[in-house]
């Protein structure tokens, strides 16, 4: 006996649950490569802190933990991306419209500030 429409909401398919795996093991790939990366920049920078004095060294010191930086507070974004892609594939389109609704706000947020 097939199950009524209301049992098989209730129950996720197979390929439902497995693509929500898939996506959260995204999510968890790209936190932990941000974070990461992020540590690579600040670690590598730290080591040249032990070269003699110059400024092409502070140059490449300042480069190096702008992007250590830059990594860590873009990757929260990158992640808010990909779960709001991964919920709209799953058909959870509120969620995914509050992702973008939240991704919008935080456009919105950085243009202004670039004007200010």
């Amino acid at each position: 006996m097939d199950p009524t429409p209301s049992e098989s909401r209730a129950r996720p398919s197979a390929t439902h649950v497995e693509r929500a795996e898939a996506g959260e093991q995204w999510i968890a790939r790209l936190l932990r490569g941000g974070a990461l990366c992020s540590g690579a920049l600040f670690l590598v920078s730290l080591a040249l802190e032990s070269l003699p004095d110059s400024e092409s060294v502070h140059v490449l010191i300042d480069i190096l933990r702008k992007g250590a930086a830059s990594a860590l507070l873009v990757t929260p974004v990158v992640r808010l991306m990909v779960a709001g892609t991964t919920l709209g594939l799953r058909g959870e389109w509120r969620y995914a419209l509050y992702a973008a609704g939240v991704l919008g706000l935080l456009a919105v947020a950085v243009g202004t500030g670039l004007h200010a």
